[in-house]
């Protein structure tokens, strides 16, 4: 079986300090033609990964399949965040200020929330599965490795802890604004998550990320779905092979 991180590698995978689209200026990438994602790895060659990658992210994960844990080796530790939401021409961002309580503890280690983002479609699937809207919650240890908690959305009710990304998301360009955001009200009750040794979805897409997948999705409203798509109609990943890797499944509840 694939193991997830492997601590004597996680140094040598310090990656950019954004797990998302900002993570590679140089380069101008897309969602679509000659940028888009089957082209990424010929924009630059940091992005060679992009193309040669054997764990690469997202992926179908078959959590109906796959083994369940009871090693309790990762456990989400959100509460209220305060940030910058930004909107960075690929995605709403918000960022977060000062020295975040949020964390993710995997094997001992503590991961800090940096940020999250959303992606429409969802860039996972969950047994074959795919979803409105995929959000991401990127964490980063002291030491540079990364853990990303992603959260599956699917169309429902208001999410009024999501109130106001949604209420007035900033344009391309235009000045972010100051938000403060309560996970702990945000995230589904049931913590039951798929976990898998994966890579960021955008450009560079380095390796030796660690994949959290909450199986069960939160709700938002179809106004709130439709706000977003207005300013990103499409900007995800496609999936990307197993390679061999066997996801399983926890509880990252306390």
């Amino acid at each position: 079986m694939t193991h997830f991180l492997r601590p004597a590698l996680a140094g040598l995978f310090a990656v950019a300090l954004c797990a998302n689209a900002s993570a590679l200026e140089h380069a101008h990438w897309s969602y679509a033609g000659n940028t888009g994602p089957s082209e990424w790895a010929a924009l630059a060659p940091d992005n060679a990964l992009c193309k040669t990658g054997q764990q690469q992210s997202p992926v179908d994960l078959q959590a109906a399949k796959a083994r369940t844990l009871d090693l309790h080796d990762a456990t989400l530790r959100y509460g209220r965040v305060a940030g910058r939401l930004n909107n960075n021409g690929h995605t709403l961002e918000l960022d977060t200020t000062g020295e975040s309580a949020n964390t993710v503890v995997f094997k001992g280690t503590d991961y800090r929330l940096a940020q999250f983002h959303f992606h429409t479609p969802s860039e996972h699937h969950l047994d074959g599965r795919a979803f409105p809207m995929e959000m991401h919650l990127v964490n980063k240890s002291a030491g540079g490795a990364i853990a990303v908690v992603g959260v599956l959305i699917k169309a429902g009710r208001k999410n009024e802890a999501l109130a106001p990304v949604f209420a007035h998301p900033p344009k391309a360009g235009a000045d972010g604004h100051d938000l403060e955001i309560d996970l702990a009200a945000l995230l589904p009750a049931n913590r039951k998550a798929v976990l898998y040794a994966g890579s960021l979805t955008t450009p560079p897409c380095s390796e030796q990320v660690q994949w959290l997948v909450l199986e069960q999705p939160i709700e938002m409203s179809q106004a709130q779905i439709a706000a977003f798509r207005r300013l990103f109609p499409d900007n995800h990943r496609p999936l990307q092979p197993l390679n061999g890797r066997e996801p399983v499944v926890e509880n990252a509840g306390e």
